[in-house]
């Protein structure tokens, strides 16, 4: 049975609805986003350049690379649009006791 272990990320007050908010927990640049109160947690990293997605637009649950126009779905990490074809990650991410939390494996 594998464990999964969840990482503190930032206070649930930091990501009102339409938030975002990144950070890198190890290796990785996490992106979570506040989509219409849900939180929704992907890597932070554009897959087709390695260009950084915080600073995209965030709409009904897709996150556009402000670099070359690619979408990605905020719920499954896939590209749905060119020049991007490789998906991002997705994290399981919760909020417990006012924290968010993201588990990156």
């Amino acid at each position: 049975m594998v464990s999964e272990t969840f990482t503190r990320f930032c206070a649930a007050s930091e990501l009102p609805p339409g938030g975002k908010k990144h950070a890198k927990i190890g290796d990785t640049w996490v992106l979570v986003c506040n989509a219409g109160g849900r939180l929704l947690a992907v890597n932070g990293i554009c897959s087709h350049q390695a260009k950084p997605l915080w600073n995209g637009r965030v709409r009904n649950c897709k996150i556009t690379c402000p670099v070359h126009g690619a979408r990605f779905d905020l719920e499954t990490g896939a590209a749905l649009d060119l020049p991007a074809t490789k998906p991002i990650a997705t994290y399981p991410v919760r909020e417990v006791d006012g924290w968010v939390e993201v588990c990156v494996a």
